[in-house]
């Protein structure tokens, strides 16, 4: 299965993740609301924000199937991160208003009423939902290696665990502990503020081009075990979305001939794609130095 293949057999994590969240954010935003549950509340907004994460890396994913062009060279993989730059910075939004409504309803006036435990059972079957939402997303991004979809299956996860939070704290708001259910919605906005920073680091990493040194060093393993490699010079690669791009310098016999030299250069970059599934690799021969 092809790079683009992937990307679009990609887009049902995505789809999966909308239709969730869409239910999800109404039936808890409503519930909510009418039984009086500050942390179910918070717990719909988190998930409202979702819908434009997802939302985001569908049109991500759709825009990195375009092919490359004259101004994009390399084509356009990296749709992906910026997607995912634009959704940490809406999630963090409102991660901050959830954590406004929280405080305020915390530090505030004394909360005199609880909530119907309605709103629990809501919270521990949308955290259930989610948890399988979050295993089916990380066994396709597996399948189809997009990073993109990873980042959305963490974040299923994560919805789930908030949803557990909140279960909590509506079970001890129930009991007369009203400050219980505002302090659950309290950590629900810095668990959404805290996903936020995550995605944003990730995102920014990847567009600064910065590389995990653990694969690195895969990719050195895999050319220096090839025959008539003698030595390796330079070996740096970069992100471009869930593709990735490495340059190689290889050293070889300099008696041999170009031809030869040739195919120990396309050797490498045959067995990059294969063992690592690197789209391109560009690969320098130079001649053996003697020390």
């Amino acid at each position: 299965m092809g790079r683009y293949e992937r990307l679009r057999e990609g887009e049902r994590g995505a789809w999966v993740s909308i239709a969730a969240y869409l239910s999800l954010a109404s039936v808890k935003l409503v519930i909510g609301y009418l039984f009086l549950s500050q942390a179910l509340i918070a717990d719909g907004f988190n998930n409202a924000a979702d819908i434009v994460v997802s939302v985001a890396v569908l049109v991500g994913l759709r825009i990195s199937q375009k092919p490359p062009d004259h101004d994009h060279p390399y084509g356009h993989f990296r749709a992906e991160n910026i997607a995912s730059l634009l959704a940490a910075f809406i999630i963090m939004l409102v991660g901050f208003q959830v954590l406004w409504g929280a405080g305020t309803s915390l530090f505030g006036e004394t909360r005199t009423e609880s909530p119907s435990l309605i709103a629990a059972w809501v919270a521990i079957g949308a955290a259930f939902i989610m948890f399988f939402v979050s295993m089916y997303n990380t066994k396709l991004a597996n399948r189809v290696d997009s990073q993109a979809l990873r980042a959305v299956a963490k974040d299923n996860r994560v919805d789930a665990y908030v949803s557990v939070g909140a279960f909590v704290g509506i079970i001890g708001a129930y009991f007369h502990l009203g400050w219980v259910d505002s302090l659950a919605a309290l950590l629900i906005g810095l668990v959404i503020c805290r996903t936020a920073w995550h995605i944003f680091k990730d995102a920014a990493h990847s567009l600064s081009d910065g590389f995990d040194e653990e694969h690195l060093s895969n990719y050195r393993d895999t050319i220096e075990e090839l025959d008539h490699v003698q030595g390796l010079r330079m070996l740096r690669a970069r992100k471009l979305g869930s593709a990735v791009h490495a340059e190689v310098i290889i050293e070889v016999d300099p008696d041999l001939s170009v031809e030869d030299s040739h195919e120990i250069a396309e050797r490498v970059e045959t067995n990059l794609k294969t063992e690592h599934e690197i789209e391109h690799a560009h690969v320098h021969i130079e001649p053996k130095k003697e020390k």
